[in-house]
């Protein structure tokens, strides 16, 4: 049998190279800091670090997986900000180019057809998490599926997603 796990001795033995492994990927310390301060709140409460053959190595995924997350909704927000248009002069006084801006406006209005295209369930699925920031868990109660099915369904809208995204910029 194993022997129980010391959180706070495996998390302080590791939080320096877990704060520069977080800011390899989100390139802000403050942010970094977050990452791997949200990263402790979560193993506290999780039974599957607990059950972990490596707690270690848990606790690095646990990391990049937020710090990955970080990432996606941070860009999320400067291209939300750019898209919407009563916010475009605001955005232009800010430094960001007309060429930019004109190109994220492209690339909402793209997105925004293929999730207007998608099955109901998997739209919704989508919008929640990309856009109101809602957790698996939760979309999967509200959709009255299973997390597994949640995770499939936004998945597969953000893959459509991309791949409009994709086949736009090769055709250029």
């Amino acid at each position: 049998m194993q022997a129980p796990i010391n959180l706070s001795r495996l998390f302080a033995g590791h939080r320096a190279s877990l704060v520069a492994y977080a800011l390899a990927i989100v390139r802000d310390s403050a942010a970094a800091e977050d990452v791997v301060q949200e990263a402790w709140i979560r193993i506290q409460t999780s039974e599957a670090m607990l059950k972990a053959d490596r707690p270690d190595a848990y606790l690095y995924r646990t990391v990049r997986n937020l710090a990955l997350d970080h990432g996606r909704r941070a860009s999320f927000e400067r291209r939300r900000f750019v898209h919407s248009p009563e916010r475009a002069d605001q955005a232009l006084a800010e430094g960001v180019d007309p060429e930019t801006a004109a190109a994220a406006r492209e690339e909402l209005r793209l997105i925004l057809e293929v999730l207007n295209r998608l099955p109901r369930k998997m739209e919704t699925a989508v919008r929640l998490h990309r856009l109101e920031g809602l957790r698996l868990k939760d979309i999967a109660e509200r959709l009255g599926v299973s997390t597994t099915v949640a995770h499939e369904l936004v998945a597969e809208g953000v893959g459509r997603c991309r791949r409009a995204l994709r086949d736009r910029s090769r055709r250029r």
